[in-house]
C-alpha cells in the first residue's frame, strides 16, 4: 500500500512553497510521524511529517518550487528496512597498449635557409589561448561565502523596502524612568511565578500602556486602504521575535481583556514556537500595533520600521542608570529609551509625541493603568 505525500496548507494567503531540506533522502525506510522534509513560506517553515512507516519515495528536490496540496512523494508500507549491499568489486584495468612508433618519414627537423625564406611566404595557423579560468564570484575564490536567501527572509526584504518607498515615516522619541517598574518586579515576582507559572517582565506593562494610548488615540490604532482609513476595534498587539530564520511577530490577542500573567504566558508560548520554528501564519495574522525590543541585544536607540499595513511600532531599548533631575535635585535613575516610528499620512506629529508621553506617565506610575483600563 502507498500513502501519498501531500504538501500541508500553510494559512489562507499562503499558495505555494519551496523545498528548503531534504531531511530523508528518498529510498530511505521511515516511522510514522517523522520529519521528512522542510517547507519554507514568505510567512514561516513548516516540517512534512511521514504519513505511516515504509519505504520513502520522493518526487520533489531541493529548491523545487510547490504547490498546497501537491504530491511530492509516496510511502511504500510494504516497503522493508533493507542492509546497505556490499560495494562490488572494481573491475580490473584493462592492460595499457603501447603507442606505435612514429613514422621513419616525415619533413626533417633541420631546416635551410631555404627552406626557412619558403616558409616566410605562409601564414601559419594560429591557435588562440584559451581564456584564463577566472572564479566566477569571489566566493569561488575564498574570499566570501554565499548562501541562498530564504523565502521568509525575501519576504522581509521586499516589505521593509515597500514601507521606506510607500508611507511617510517619521520616529519621535522619549524617555522612561524604569524605577517603579523595577521596584514592583522585584517585590511582586515571587508571587507572580507562582501564580501565573511564569516571571512578570517588562512586555506585559509596556503591551498594556500601549492598550491604554492606543485607546486614547485612535488614529494610532489604524492604517489606510486605498482612500480610507480603517480603524482596529479591538487591541490586538504584535511582539517581534528574532529567530535564526528571521524576524517573526506573532500576535496576542485582545490585550485590553487579558492580565499581565496571560500576556506574559502569551509572549512566553510564541517565543518558544518562533525558536522551534512551529509558529504558524495564523498565529502571525492581523494585530494593530507592533512592539519590537531592541533592548534585550544592547540597543540604546533606534527607529524601527513599521510593521505594514500598521500605522506605528514601538521600540523599546536597552535600561541605562542616567543622571536625571528630580525635584531639582540630580539623581540616578534606570532610564530606557522609548522611539515611536509613525505614518505620517495618517498620524500627526501632535498625536505621536502625545501617544509616546501617555505612555511614558503610565509606565512611571504603573497604577494609572488601574484606572484607564
Amino acid at each position: 500500500m502507498k500513502l501519498e505525500i501531500k504538501v500541508p496548507s500553510a494559512g489562507e494567503s499562503v499558495s505555494e512553497a519551496t523545498v528548503s531540506q531534504i531531511l530523508k533522502p528518498s529510498g530511505s525506510y521511515v516511522k510514522a510521524d517523522e520529519e521528512i522534509i522542510e517547507l519554507e513560506t514568505d510567512k514561516v517553515n513548516q516540517v512534512v511529517y511521514a504519513p505511516g512507516e515504509g519505504t520513502l519515495n520522493l518526487t520533489v528536490q531541493v529548491n523545487d518550487v510547490v504547490k498546497i496540496g501537491q504530491v511530492i512523494g509516496s510511502i511504500d508500507t510494504a516497503g522493508k528496512k533493507e542492509e546497505k549491499p556490499t560495494p562490488a568489486p572494481a573491475p580490473a584495468p584493462a592492460p595499457v597498449t603501447a603507442a606505435p612508433p612514429p613514422p621513419s618519414e616525415g619533413p626533417s627537423a633541420r631546416k635551410t635557409s631555404a627552406d626557412f625564406i619558403a616558409d616566410l611566404g605562409k601564414t601559419p595557423e594560429m591557435k588562440a589561448p584559451p581564456p584564463p579560468v577566472l572564479p566566477k564570484t569571489k566566493a569561488e575564490a575564498g574570499n566570501v561565502t554565499r548562501k541562498r536567501m530564504t523565502a521568509l527572509r525575501r519576504t522581509i526584504a521586499e516589505r521593509l523596502v515597500a514601507v521606506k518607498n510607500q508611507t511617510a515615516m517619521l520616529t519621535t522619541f522619549n524617555e522612561v524612568d524604569m524605577s517603579n517598574i523595577l521596584s514592583i518586579r522585584t517585590r511582586e515576582q515571587e508571587a507572580f511565578l507562582k501564580r501565573n507559572g511564569v516571571k512578570l517582565g517588562f512586555m506585559s506593562f509596556f503591551v498594556k500602556a500601549a492598550v491604554a494610548a492606543l485607546k486614547e488615540f485612535p488614529e494610532v490604532n489604524s492604517y489606510i486602504d486605498g482612500d480610507e482609513i480603517v480603524t482596529f476595534q479591538t487591541y490586538d498587539i504584535c511582539i517581534a521575535v528574532s529567530t535564526e530564520k528571521g524576524l517573526m511577530v506573532p500576535v496576542i490577542r485582545n490585550c485590553d481583556q487579558k492580565s499581565f500573567g496571560q500576556i506574559e504566558q502569551d509572549i512566553g508560548n510564541f517565543a518558544k514556537k518562533a525558536r522551534d520554528g512551529k509558529i504558524s501564519v495564523d498565529d502571525m495574522r492581523g494585530g494593530s500595533f507592533t512592539i519590537t525590543n531592541g533592548g534585550v541585544f544592547g540597543s540604546m536607540l533606534s527607529t524601527p520600521i513599521l510593521n505594514p499595513p500598521q500605522s506605528a511600532i514601538l521600540g523599546m531599548h536597552t535600561i541605562v542608570k542616567r543622571p536625571v533631575v528630580v525635584a531639582d535635585e540630580i539623581v540616578v535613575r534606570p532610564i530606557m529609551y522609548l522611539a515611536l516610528s509613525y505614518d505620517h499620512r495618517i498620524v500627526d506629529g501632535r498625536e505621536a509625541i502625545q501617544f509616546l508621553v501617555h505612555m511614558k506617565n503610565n509606565l512611571e506610575e504603573p497604577t494609572r493603568m488601574l484606572i484607564d483600563l
